[in-house]
Parts: structure tokens; sequence; C-alpha cells
């Protein structure tokens, strides 16, 4: 008698065995990978920094605040072909602010193409450090394949900037053309169901509209323009160029392009956005001739971003103010590095509140908002923060909107950045439907519940009105608790807050004009802010305040940091690319999906917390 289920059986088990020893062992070659990175690593020691060094500012991806994930997270995506580089605005600052005591090192040389940009406000705080480093009488050169207006904005607070001949400056402005999805979502029979308070409040509108609304046009065009003067006034002055050149350029283009053959390198060295065309090996030489030359790697003696960061000492002990990163978008419950949760982030400074070495803190925000509830666990933290006697300062990033605001609003002093986006004091709920999908499908639902309440809100039928005039009352009571704090927070009246609320975004200088902030500064400003709040000296210690490190991130830590760590993703991201196929995912739609995809996590969300709706206070305010 034939056995054919017992063959079948042994023949998946050895298929499952093969498959298991596979992938153990795939982890295996790995970690020790990785492991013989560290060691070659440790071998080679920390650089020497020997006198007339460029210290060579080769940023690598975005510039944040707080890098997102965990480092095997990011080796991860190296091994899938993803770039993972970012850039910590606070390591750049040390950098900086180091480099320009140190006698060794004589010019800063920025090398720009791999960056990937950032928002205005660190922008501008890192070209504030670039100042600080020129004030010490000290050079920056800027070299770039091509540049766009973000690396451009960097490049031009150089005491020279150089661009290949064949290169390009690219300045154009502020604002953005986004996907609006009415239409779309009415032919696959699916109704958003957006519930708002705040008439500016424009995040849900690309779900319910076909075009943004005249109050959505109004703010924005507000918003840009003073974004827009903040950007070129400062290029501008850094540049010695008269005001208005900038504009002036841009309307001019067509005819300029034409009367210099093309030729974009011309046409920047014509308008003085750069002061010389040179190859790589031409600037190499140039920087030779300045400095020292490198006999080993044949080019200028240099130091590395990154090498150079290894280099700096550990924090010392005594008295601190603690900073506490509240980076990206705000749920409820816990998040990683790089967002934000409301209960991970209310234990963060629950710690900082509970140390004894901590007097004051500092909460750096770069968040266009997200959950109501989130937000209000920490702001209320923060409040009881203030209560214990340790001053609370809010410094804003590039974002403090909506929910971003919220958790601000419990400082002592809140300071933004003249290119802060903030505001956004409104709420809104949506319960996506589609039953009309339902429809098209043939598919029916029916029951019953006990009460009207049983199902009430289900995406597969129709919005049952009076569910929404209970969604409607309580976010509007949720506006009426963020008005109410608000104006508790600024002194004022809660009529007074709905005049510059309604969900309307301002810039740091619009909003300081409106008495939504205190007053205009950096995050060293903060931090002198919180010292002498705290009665601390100026050179007191700071200290981040994050997410516990996983057993990986802290061997990398003691075995070299970010050096370390950057040779790590470069070298597994170069041996990945050598043995594992690269997956590509197309642009066309990005926007698209990541929006739809965006809806239908409402729904999720509503489902894993088992409350029929959330309230949101968040921003749509991504600026390009």
């Amino acid at each position: 008698m034939s056995d054919k289920p017992g063959m079948l059986r042994r023949a998946f088990s050895g298929f499952w065995w093969f498959l298991d020893a596979s992938r153990r062992a795939i982890f295996n070659l790995i970690f020790l990978f990785i492991l013989v990175v560290i060691i070659v690593a440790l071998l080679k020691g920390s650089p020497k920094v020997d006198d007339k060094t460029a210290l060579v500012l080769n940023f690598k991806g975005p510039l944040v605040e707080q890098r997102a994930a965990s480092s095997p997270d990011r080796v991860l995506s190296e091994l899938q072909g993803g770039s993972t580089s970012q850039t910590q605005l606070r390591d750049v600052l040390s950098v900086l602010d180091a480099a320009a005591k140190d006698a060794k090192i004589d010019r800063v040389v920025l090398i720009l193409d791999d960056f990937a940009g950032g928002g205005l406000a660190t922008l501008r705080e890192v070209a504030a450090a670039l100042e600080r480093f020129k004030a010490s009488g000290k050079q920056v050169v800027a070299w770039g394949g091509s540049y766009d207006q973000r690396s451009y904005y960097l490049a031009a607070h150089a005491n020279e900037v150089f661009m290949h001949p064949m290169g390009t400056a690219i300045v154009e402005g502020f604002g953005r053309y986004r996907n609006y999805y009415k239409d779309a979502l009415d032919r696959l029979g699916i109704q958003a169901n957006v519930l708002r308070v705040g008439t500016y409040k424009s995040f849900g509108e690309p779900y319910f509209a076909n075009a943004p609304s005249k109050a959505t046009i109004e703010s924005d065009t507000y918003l840009y323009n003073d974004l827009w003067a903040t950007y070129t006034n400062a290029v501008e002055k850094a540049r010695k160029l008269p005001a208005g050149t900038i504009n002036k350029s841009i309307e001019a283009l067509p005819q300029s392009f034409i009367a210099v053959n093309g030729d974009a390198g011309k046409l920047a060295l014509k308008d003085k956005f750069v002061d010389g065309l040179k190859t790589r090996d031409e600037f190499r030489e140039l920087m030779i001739q300045r400095g020292a030359k490198d006999e080993e790697s044949k080019s200028f003696r240099q130091v590395s971003f990154d090498a150079y960061l290894g280099t700096l000492r550990a924090p010392r002990m005594g008295d601190a103010i603690a900073i506490i990163v509240a980076e990206g978008e705000i749920s409820d419950g816990t998040a990683p590095a790089g967002r934000i949760g409301g209960r991970s982030t209310s234990e963060l400074i629950r710690k900082a509140r509970d140390d004894e070495k901590v007097k004051a803190l500092v909460l750096r925000v770069n968040s266009p908002g997200g959950s109501a509830f989130g937000s209000e666990l920490i702001r209320r933290e923060l409040e009881l923060t203030r209560k214990a006697g340790k001053p609370v300062v809010v410094s804003m990033g590039n974002v403090a909107a909506s929910g971003g605001y919220w958790i601000s609003m419990a400082a002592d002093e809140i300071i933004a950045d003249a290119a802060t986006v903030t505001g956004s004091i409104g709420v809104f709920a949506m319960l996506p439907t589609g039953e009309k999908a339902m429809e098209k499908l043939s598919v029916s639902t029916g029951g019953v519940t006990t009460t009207g309440l049983g199902g009430a809100y289900d995406p597969r039928r129709g919005l049952d009105p009076r569910f929404a005039q209970i969604v409607q009352a309580a976010i509007g009571n949720i506006y009426t608790d963020f008005t109410t704090k608000a104006a508790a927070a600024r002194k004022t009246t809660p009529d007074k807050i709905d005049e510059v609320g309604q969900g309307r975004v301002w810039t740091g200088n619009q909003a300081k004009d409106r008495g939504l902030v205190d007053r205009i500064g950096s995050l060293g400003d903060a931090i002198k802010s919180a010292a002498a709040k705290a009665k601390l000296g100026d050179d007191a210690r700071v200290t981040y305040v994050e997410v516990e490190r996983s057993r990986f991130e802290q061997l990398v830590a003691q075995m070299g940091g970010a050096q370390l760590e950057t040779w790590i993703h470069s070298m597994v991201g170069n041996a990945a690319s050598n043995v594992l196929p690269i997956a590509t995912v197309p642009t066309v739609a990005a926007e698209a999906q990541r929006d739809l995809v965006w809806l239908m996590t409402v729904t999720e969300q509503a489902k894993r917390s088992g409350n029929p709706f959330t309230a949101y206070a968040h921003c749509l305010c991504k600026v390009e």
C-alpha cells in the first residue's frame, strides 16, 4: 500500500529544515560580518588630528533632531537596498562649536552632494553654527556637484562657494501641489466623513474635496510668503547680494538661461550664486594649496564629520539640563526614537523629573501633531514637572503645530525659530465608510444590536447621523479644551486664542506677533534660558533623555559611536548591493499611496483601540 501522506510529510519536513537552517545561517553570517567590522574599527582607533586639518562636513541623508529606528533596523534596511543615513542636528552643532575652538582645525569644507536637506528652522540652526565658526577667524568653503534649495542655504553661508562646471544651483521657492481624492473615492464608493472644528483645519480636505478651499489658499499663501522672505533675506545677506536678487533671477530665468546658451554653471557664476566652477580634482588641489597635503591619501589633510564627532569628550558629571526630543507624529501609546508616543514620551519626562541631577527640562519639538489624547498625556507630565519645581522650556524646531503646539503649552517659556511652522489649533476626526463600495461588490451586511450604539461606526455601512452628531460634539469639546488650555498658558482668553486658532498655521515670526510664542530663538537660547531659570551657569551640563538603547546600540556607542555606526552601515550596504537583490518602489504614485494608506490606518486604529473614533490634532503642514 502506498505511503504518499508519509512521503509528503517527510518532504515538507525536509524542506522546512532546509529553509530554517538557511535562515539561521544567513543571520549568523550577518552577525559575524558586523562583528568583524567592529573589530577592524577598534584596531584602527580614533583618527589623529594634526595641524592645518580641514573638517569635512560630508552630511548624509536628512537633517533630523533624533535618529529614527534602532541600529539593527537600519542595518536590515541597508541589506534590503534602502537608504537609512541621517544626520543629527545636535551632532552638527557640537562638532562645529568644538572645531571653532580647536587650533588644529583651520577650516570647514562643506560637501553636500549626499545631503537630503532639512526644514528651514534646522537649516538656520546649522547656518548659525557656521557663522559662529567663521567668527572664530576660520574659513568655510563649500563644494557641490549641484545644489538644491536646501543644500544651497548652507553653502551660501560659506566664505566661498564652488560648484562643478556641469552643476546646477536650483532655488525655486516654497509651496507645493498635492493630490485631492474626492472624485477617486466617489468612484470607489468610499466616503471620508471628515468632521472638524476650525475653518482653516485643512488636514482632511484632500479626502472630501477636489481642490484646496479659499481658507487653505489664504493661510498657505501667508505662511509660504513669510518663509520665503526668511530664506531669501538670509541667503542674500550671506552672499552679500542686493535685496530682491533671488526673485529677480527667478523671474528673468528663461532669458538669462538662453543668454548663456543653457549653461547652468555659467549662469550661477554670473548671478554670483557661486564664486567659482571647479571639478572635484581641481577643488581638491585648491584645498591642498591652502592647507596641507596628506601623503597617504594624496589629498588635503582632513577629518570627516563622523570621525571628528567620535573624538569629542563624553559629558561631565554634575547638575544637568535634560533635553527630550519630541519628533514625528504623536500616537497614544509607545513609540520608538524618531516618533512620539503619549505614554513613552511621558515616561521620559517623568524620568527626567525624578532624576535629582536634572534641574531643568528643555522639550525640543518637531511635530505636526497627531492624537489629541496622546498630546494631552505629554502636556500633563510637563505641567507636573513645573509643579515639582523644575523649569520647562520648549524649543520649537521645523514644525510644532496642532498636537505639536498642544504639548508645548505647559512650558515656562516657548522659544520658536522665525521659520517654525506652528499654531494649527484645531481638531478633526475621520470616519471612512465604504457602503457604496459594498454595493458595487454586491455584498450586503445585516444583523441586530441591542442598542443604537452597537455597530454605530461600521466601515461597511453608511455613517449613522446620530453618531456623527456625537462625534462632532466630542471634537467640539476637545477644541474648547484646547483653546482654554492655550488661553491659560498664554495668559489671555479663549476667544482671543480662537481668533488666531481655527486650525490656522503661522510661522514663528507670525506666532510671536500673535502671542502664541514668547520669543524667537534657537535651541541654544532655550538651553541658556533653562539654565538661568534653574540658576545654573552658562556651561551647565546638557544630557539627552531618550528611549533606552538596545544592546546592539550600546555596544556600538562604546566601540566608536557615530563613526563606527556609519562605517557599519556603509560596509553592510556595499556588501548587500553585491549579494542581495535591490527592490525598487515606483515613486509616481507614492503620495497617493501614502495618503490612502493613512485613510485606512484611521479605521484600523479605531479597531485596535476599541474606541469608535480618534480625535486628531494634526497639521497638514509639510513645507517644501
